[in-house]
């Protein structure tokens, strides 16, 4: 297997450099240092079975493709493979001479329309799911089937519960049965004798673990007392909804979180921060036909990450700036994908040389 310090020590890196933030110029005293690179495999094992696309350390903030993955991942696109091209000069530690051949120009195409834009969009749409989670959190406790039940008589509805209390009865002294043609909706009986002897089961067998309400076997000659209603949709809505918050909880990154907690506007700063990094990268794209890592608008980039701002009205200039990269897409000259002949040309030359020994 191979580590990062084994391609250091066998000269296999053709490129090298600090990424993220301090890329970015949008860094502070306490950011972590990104690397990113490029490596090629030794000959022999590249062209063996034991092909390896990536070397990362534990924490994965130092990354390096293989030649080959890093062509394909370019050929794409992807943002952050481009971004290491167009590495800023004082972020560059090392730069093997055949490198040089992978130019930015190679690649940028209309792809970036959806590789940078599409992501921001995402983005926003994230901090919009985190707004909303940090707005309304969900109770420890998780509602149980009853709570999405409701017991009609006559004309009106009621919750199952207040039903229940107003009758001075118990779930278990309940039963209910199908009623045919109508899903979800329960003939509900009541055993109004002392000992049970109707044995009806309740409307639920576990409150903490049923997904369903409970059918029972009713006696012939019964006659029901009500009809119950169970909201199943709304049910499983709820579900996913509790899921996701509490995933969200136990998996966020405790520091971001408590920056938000902090700023008060009830958005992930730096996620926002990112949206307007990659809008506006991919306007430059489009117009320019150049990628700039370093970001000309730090300050208005860290007042972002601060929570100076609203989080509506980020939302608002965030896709008001999605349009206007639709628009410098649509009327730009750069063609619809990367030359693959072309890429490939360099990628071969590159690695024959490479293993040639130039």
């Amino acid at each position: 297997m191979l580590l990062i310090p084994d391609l250091r020590q066998q000269h296999l890196i053709l490129f090298e450099a600090v990424s993220g933030s301090r890329a970015y110029g949008t860094n502070l005293a306490h950011s972590d240092t990104d690397l990113k690179g490029v490596f090629v495999l030794p000959e022999r094992q590249f062209l063996g079975l034991d092909y390896v696309p990536q070397v990362a350390n534990d924490t994965n903030d130092e990354v390096f493709y293989e030649l080959r993955r890093f062509t394909e991942l370019a050929l794409k696109n992807n943002p952050n493979v481009l971004e290491l091209l167009a590495s800023p000069a004082d972020c560059v530690r090392q730069r093997h001479p055949l490198f040089a051949a992978f130019r930015p120009e190679l690649f940028l195409s209309q792809l970036c329309r959806q590789t940078f834009a599409d992501y921001a969009v995402a983005q926003i749409k994230k901090a919009k799911g985190l707004n909303k989670k940090i707005n309304n959190p969900e109770p420890p406790a998780r509602k149980s089937v009853l709570d999405f039940c409701y017991v009609t008589r006559g004309a009106g509805a009621q919750p199952a519960e207040t039903w229940l209390q107003r009758q001075s009865l118990t779930a278990a002294q309940c039963g209910l049965a199908n009623v045919p043609h109508l899903p979800d909706l329960y003939a509900l009986f009541v055993d109004g004798s002392a000992d049970g002897r109707l044995g009806y089961r309740g409307l639920i067998r576990d409150a903490e673990l049923s997904n369903d309400v409970q059918l029972s076997a009713v006696p012939k000659g019964e006659e029901p007392v009500a009809y119950l209603s169970f909201n199943r949709n709304g049910y499983s809505t709820y579900c996913r909804v509790y899921r996701e918050y509490w995933d969200w909880v136990q998996k966020r990154n405790t520091e971001r979180y408590q920056n938000t907690v902090q700023h008060g506007k009830n958005y992930d700063a730096k996620n926002m921060l990112h949206v307007f990094r990659l809008l506006q990268m991919a306007e430059e794209i489009a117009r320019e036909g150049r990628l700039h890592v370093r970001r000309p608008n730090r300050d208005f980039l860290l007042q972002i990450r601060r929570g100076e701002f609203e989080y509506a009205d980020l939302v608002q200039q965030a896709e008001a700036l999605v349009q206007r990269v639709d628009a410098a897409f649509a009327a730009s000259a750069l063609p619809p994908e990367p030359d693959r002949a072309a890429v490939e040309q360099v990628l071969i030359e590159t690695r024959q040389r490479f293993y040639a020994g130039a």
